[in-house]
């Protein structure tokens, strides 16, 4: 039965069998040592001269071959104990090796941190980057982050839900995805920018408590803390003001940090409020940098942002939303946003979370009454065939009992990138595209064969 490799400290003077790949080999005149790497540690393994077979076996090895041993866990001498590694006041003396593969020699280094290899070798090669013992950690800690959120959510009564990935092309602030449908040509799904619809349907049904950790897709322009596809905690409760989201998302984020985080420190507690108008006055951002030590890596300093405008002019003179077309206004701004009325004065209910001058999350009280609803996009110059053909499901359902409601995202990608002093979100997701959206591995995207397009009722035409 294997043992994993961080096990063997309690099974001295037992015989265990080991599996994982070769971290390193090192030749002592007749002894053979290598360093014997697993999910769990790094443990060091010595082959003696003899049995010969077993030796001459061993001399075969070279970094990164999966293999197979037993052997018998025993203590190093005091003065050479390893401290480095939880594992390095043991070793284990070989009785046994079976080689499982062998490796060719890999085409970008693993024993470093990797920041100075160049980002195409490193995606065309993510699955031996991610070998690294960084990039290792960094996906071990995102996992028991979104654990944590799991827990504390489902504590909290809130069900989790998945939400469809093929949806509707709505309008709400960047370019889609479109998936185009072979039953019916001509039409097209939408990947989500977002659940933010089905989450507020989900309200309208009366499940009142909702979150995911949401895979969402916008075909925008990529830069260091954005990609074609992303990850969001996404959360939405009914029966709940703009206070309620906010102290239970900064409950989930300091316990976060203390359980997960125990190196960190957040500046503040409870976290700080600033206006749009004070931050963009004060800070010339919306997104200020409150920390007042920036050179600590380990400070936190989350602040909330509220007070947003609503309304903003378009390059064509029109009116848009700043943040999110299903935004309540504030309760004093409703009538005004009822009657079209002073636009430019209306503030939103909408609450940013901000960390270190970075926002990593976003939300709002809803509207949550068709008429109200109807307002905004009536603003945004919306006709009213317009509206109904793109938001029709969602009035209609508004008609029937929806409950007052609001929720959150968080950019999960972004937060993890953060908390782990990484310079961008790409050092956080398995396997993330390159900054102009191309995926290296997988030589995507890609062209298809044109019985595939036939099928779709599809053409290329070449751009001039």
């Amino acid at each position: 039965m294997r043992t994993l490799i961080k096990e063997i400290i309690n099974k001295e003077n037992q015989s265990v069998e080991l599996m994982g790949w070769v971290d390193t080999r090192r030749d002592h005149g007749k002894l053979i040592f290598i360093d014997l790497r697993d999910r769990s540690g790094v443990c060091q393994v010595v082959f003696l001269p003899k049995p010969e077979e077993l030796h001459g076996l061993a001399d075969k090895l070279r970094s990164e071959w999966v293999v197979k041993l037993t052997g018998k866990v025993a203590k190093r001498p005091e003065n050479m104990v390893n401290k480095e590694i939880k594992t390095g006041g043991f070793e284990i003396q070989a009785e046994g090796l079976e080689i499982l593969n062998e490796s060719e020699a890999l085409p970008i280094g693993i024993d470093t941190d990797g920041y100075e290899i160049g980002d195409d070798s490193r995606m065309k090669y993510r699955y031996l980057d991610l070998r690294r013992g960084r990039l290792n950690k960094n996906i071990r800690v995102r996992a028991k982050i979104e654990k944590l959120i799991r827990d504390f959510l489902t504590e909290k009564e809130f069900i989790e839900i998945e939400t469809p990935i093929l949806g509707k092309s709505t309008p709400e602030g960047a370019r889609d995805y479109l998936v185009p449908s072979r039953l019916e040509p001509g039409k097209f799904y939408a990947l989500p920018q977002s659940p933010q619809q089905y989450k507020q349907l989900l309200m309208v049904a009366g499940l009142e408590r909702y979150f995911q950790i949401a895979r969402c897709f916008r075909d925008e322009d990529t830069r260091g803390d954005r990609q074609p596809e992303f990850t969001q905690m996404d959360l939405e409760m009914s029966f709940a003001g703009q206070e309620d989201v906010m102290a239970l998302n900064e409950e989930l984020l300091i316990k976060l940090v203390k359980e997960l985080m125990p190196d960190k420190k957040i500046q503040e507690i409870p976290f700080p409020r600033i206006s749009y108008k004070d931050a963009t006055e004060k800070y010339g951002t919306d997104r200020p940098d409150l920390r007042k030590d920036k050179e600590d890596k380990n400070l936190l300093a989350f602040c909330w942002v509220i007070d947003f405008p609503f309304f903003e002019k378009t390059d064509n003179g029109g009116w848009t939303f700043t943040h999110n077309p299903f935004s309540a206004p504030k309760a004093e701004h409703m009538e005004s946003l009822l009657k079209q009325e002073s636009i430019s004065d209306i503030l939103t209910s909408q609450y940013d979370i901000a960390l270190n001058g970075f926002e990593i999350g976003g939300g709002s009280i809803r509207n949550h009454k068709p008429e109200a609803l109807k307002a905004v996009f009536k603003i945004m110059g919306f006709t009213d065939e317009r509206i109904e053909k793109n938001f029709g499901h969602m009035l209609e359902a508004f008609k029937y009992g929806a409950p007052p409601h609001g929720g959150i995202a968080w950019g999960l990608d972004r937060l993890v990138a953060l908390l782990q002093n990484e310079p961008n979100i790409r050092e956080v997701i398995a396997f993330p595209k390159t900054g102009d959206g191309r995926d290296l591995m997988m030589q995507a995207p890609s062209e298809v064969e044109n019985q595939q397009l036939s099928e779709l009722g599809l053409e290329i035409k070449k751009k001039k």
